[in-house]
C-alpha cells in the first residue's frame, strides 16, 4: 500500500510539473522536497476544469417519454416545450426542465354531500329555472392540452377545472325546470356542461381540455325529503309514455288499412262510374239507332220494343196459369215447374186447397193458355193498329 500510495504521488507530482529530488542524509542537505512547475500545474488545472465542465454539460440531457411533454424554463422563465425524445437543455442553474403527463386522463368529481352551514342544503344542491332544487352528482374526465398554460397560468389547476364545472352545472340547470331535467332534457345535461365548461377553461387559459361528463348513479335527482313524490310523478310519465306508444302502434296498423281500404272503395267506385257511364251511353247509342229505325218504319220498330219488352218482362218472373170453371174448382198450374220438368213428369195440381186435378187436365189448360195468348195479342194489335 505504502508503495501504490507513493507511486501515485509521483504520478500527481509529474502531473503538476514538479519532480521529486533524492533526499540528503547529511545535516547540511536541504532535505529535498516536492518543487511544482507553475506551467505544468495550470494544465493540470485546465484538464480538470475541462472534465468538470464536460460532466456538468452533460446533465443538461434528459430522455422525455411517450405521452409526455417537458417544459424548459430559463432562470425561472418560460422557455419552450418539447416533446417525447431524447433532449437536451442547459445545465441547472441556466435551464432547467419539468415533465408534464399530457396524454393521462384526469378525473375529479363534482357535487359531494358535504352540507353547508349556511344554507343547510349539500354542495350538490342546484337551484332550477323555476326555483326548485336538484342534487346532481357527475365527474369530470379530462387531459392537459397546453403543459405552458398548466404550469404558469393558473396556480392551481385542479382547483380551476372543478370550479368551473361547478359554475358550468349551475348555469345549465339555472336554464331548465325541474321535471325537464329530470325526464326529457336530463340526457342533453352532461354535453351542455361540457361546452361551456370548455369555453370558461379557455377563457381562463388553464390548458385542459374536457374529455367527458358522466353523470354518476342517481346524477340528477330530487332531494330527499320529496325522493317519493317524484318517483311517483316519474313512474306516471313512464306509463303515460308507455300508453302513448302502444296508441301509436295501434294507429301504424289501423291507418295502413284504413287508407287501403278508402282506396279500394274509391277504385270500386270509379269502376262503378265507368260502368254507368258506359252503359249511359250505349243506351244512348241504342235509343240513336232505334229512333233513326223507327223514323223508316214505325209500325214495325213499335211491334219489335213491344215483344222485346214483354220477353224481357215474363222471362225474370215466374209464371202461373189460373182457371176457373163453373163448378167452382180453380186449377193451378207452374208453368216455370213444366217446364223445367220438361214433361218428364207430371206436375202435381193445387185446386183450391179443396180438388186436385190428374195429369190430363194439363193439356187442355195449356191449350187454353195458347188461345187466349192468341186472341190478346190479336186484339193488341187491332187496337194498335186502329191507333
Amino acid at each position: 500500500m505504502d508503495e501504490l500510495w507513493r507511486d501515485f504521488n509521483r504520478k500527481l507530482g509529474s502531473l503538476f510539473g514538479g519532480g521529486s529530488k533524492p533526499q540528503g542524509t547529511g545535516n547540511g542537505g536541504n532535505g529535498g522536497g516536492f518543487q511544482p512547475d507553475m506551467k505544468s500545474a495550470g494544465i493540470g488545472i485546465g484538464l480538470i476544469v475541462g472534465v468538470l465542465l464536460l460532466i456538468w454539460l452533460g446533465t443538461g440531457f434528459f430522455i422525455v417519454q411517450e405521452g409526455q411533454q417537458a417544459v424548459i424554463t430559463q432562470f425561472g422563465k418560460y422557455k419552450s416545450t418539447v416533446n417525447a425524445g431524447f433532449n437536451w437543455r442547459l445545465p441547472y442553474p441556466i435551464e432547467k426542465h419539468e415533465l408534464v403527463f399530457v396524454s393521462q386522463i384526469r378525473s375529479v368529481d363534482v357535487g359531494r354531500d358535504v352540507v353547508l352551514k349556511a344554507t343547510g342544503l349539500k354542495e350538490s344542491a342546484m337551484l332550477t329555472e323555476d326555483e326548485n332544487i336538484l342534487d346532481i352528482k357527475f365527474a369530470v374526465q379530462y387531459r392537459l392540452s397546453d403543459a405552458r398554460a398548466f404550469l404558469f397560468e393558473s396556480k392551481k389547476p385542479d382547483e380551476a377545472v372543478v370550479q368551473a364545472a361547478e359554475t358550468a352545472v349551475r348555469e345549465v340547470l339555472g336554464k331548465m325546470k325541474m321535471d325537464a331535467a329530470l325526464s326529457e332534457e336530463r340526457d342533453q345535461i352532461a354535453p351542455r356542461v361540457r361546452a361551456l365548461m370548455q369555453t370558461i377553461l379557455d377563457r381562463y387559459k388553464v390548458g385542459v381540455e374536457v374529455v367527458g361528463i358522466n353523470l354518476q348513479q342517481g346524477g340528477v335527482r330530487p332531494p330527499e325529503q320529496v325522493q317519493a313524490s317524484f318517483d311517483d310523478v316519474l313512474k306516471a310519465g313512464q306509463e303515460r309514455e308507455r300508453s302513448k306508444n302502444e296508441a301509436q302502434a295501434y294507429a301504424n296498423d289501423v291507418v295502413p288499412r284504413a287508407v287501403g281500404s278508402a282506396s279500394r272503395l274509391k277504385e270500386e267506385a270509379d269502376a262503378y262510374k265507368a260502368r254507368v257511364v258506359a252503359q249511359a251511353q250505349g243506351d244512348a247509342q241504342r235509343f240513336r239507332s232505334v229512333y233513326t229505325e223507327y223514323q223508316k218504319a214505325p209500325q214495325v220498330t213499335r211491334d219489335r220494343m213491344y215483344l222485346d219488352t214483354m220477353q224481357q218482362i215474363y222471362g225474370n218472373v215466374t209464371k202461373v196459369l189460373v182457371e176457373s170453371r163453373q163448378g167452382g174448382n180453380m186449377l193451378y198450374l207452374p208453368l216455370d215447374k213444366v217446364l223445367q220438368m220438361n214433361g218428364t213428369q207430371a206436375p202435381a195440381v193445387d185446386a183450391g186447397a179443396t180438388a186436385t186435378t190428374t195429369a190430363p187436365a194439363t193439356a187442355p189448360a195449356v191449350t187454353i193458355l195458347n188461345n187466349d195468348a192468341r186472341s190478346r195479342d190479336a186484339s193488341r194489335t187491332r187496337d194498335r193498329d186502329s191507333r
